[in-house]
């Protein structure tokens, strides 16, 4: 079993490889309510959430924990700034209320959206690194401003499922989107299917590269059509600028994924880690083929948070 003590990122993770194994293992076993018994997990939710909310719970059910839900947002607005005059709107620091929530849990589970305004900020990862410095608890990353470990690991286990190779070819592919989404989920797939040693393939518009540590190892293309030439496992998803941050610099119609794209591909599986927009980021007949792997990929959360959660215990218990 591995030893994770937080799970904010992958870097947080000794061997990336055999935690999905784990994942696996404990998907194929029955349910231990008695593993965690005693064990309390609190999940901030500082913006909405579907999947990532009830997989959680599910997963802290399944191995007997309480889990109890704080949704933050507006309504509890915490003050992260040292030595300001707290005069306005902002009632509660950060310093006070990672220590009180920490006598009431044994894992934190937090997701706090980027701003998408300021870079430098964003991925300094203030909420989940003031919570780690402030607080006494592990720390599971629920989606943050620079990743979404839980996603990843749940997307690296439906490619450990469904590969017909050991080094599948993988492409991530940007797609078009209304709204300025972070770059979060495709940091994350980009370095966990890189950690697998899988053959990455990265398509997207010109000004949309991620920052290069989420991607060394990676090919990078700017062709929305021969990209997918060939690969094995299709992920579509959109974000918005990292070099000008935050930004919407293409909504170009032709990097949706569709059936001729597909066409091209090894018989690829579709993947996205929803919600997702049809017939902007992938045509109808694209996501109710018998290749998308979607519904796959939200079962498969409950089980990553299973396997994290578990492995944190354990450390806990040692």
């Amino acid at each position: 079993m591995s030893q994770i003590k937080h799970f904010t990122s992958l870097a947080d993770v000794d061997d990336p490889q055999k935690l999905v194994e784990e994942v696996i293992t404990w998907k194929n076993q029955p349910a231990n309510p008695d593993f965690a018994k005693g064990f309390s997990l609190v999940l901030l939710f500082f913006n909405p959430s579907l999947r990532t909310r009830l997989s959680s719970q599910r997963a802290a059910q399944l191995l007997g924990m309480d889990s109890m839900v704080l949704d933050v947002g507006s309504s509890w607005p915490l003050e992260f700034d040292l030595g300001t005059v707290m005069d306005q709107n902002k009632s509660e620091h950060i310093k006070e209320a990672a220590a009180v929530i920490s006598q009431y849990a044994d894992i934190i589970g937090i997701r706090s959206f980027p701003t998408l305004e300021n870079r430098d900020l964003d991925y300094s990862e203030p909420v989940i690194e003031a919570f780690k410095k402030y607080g006494d608890r592990p720390v599971v990353n629920l989606e943050s401003g620079t990743g979404h470990p839980l996603q990843g690991l749940a997307d690296m286990t439906t490619i450990r499922e469904h590969r017909k190779t050991e080094r599948p070819r993988v492409l991530l592919t940007w797609a078009p989107h209304p709204r300025a989404l972070p770059q979060s989920v495709p940091n994350s797939f980009a370095e966990w299917t890189l950690a697998q040693d899988y053959d990455l393939v990265i398509a997207h518009p010109e000004g949309y590269d991620l920052d290069p540590r989420f991607t060394q190892g990676a090919t990078i293309m700017h062709d929305p059509d021969t990209a997918y030439e060939g690969v094995d496992f299709v992920y579509a998803k959109n974000w918005s600028s990292y070099q000008e941050y935050g930004k919407i610099l293409d909504r170009n119609p032709t990097w949706m994924v569709d059936a001729k794209k597909m066409s091209k591909t090894n018989n690829a599986f579709f993947m996205h880690c929803l919600p997702v927009r049809r017939n902007v980021v992938v045509a109808d007949d694209v996501i109710d083929s018998k290749q998308s792997l979607v519904i796959q990929q939200s079962n498969n959360r409950t089980f990553a948070a299973m396997a994290v959660l578990r492995n944190i215990i354990t450390n806990i218990n040692t």
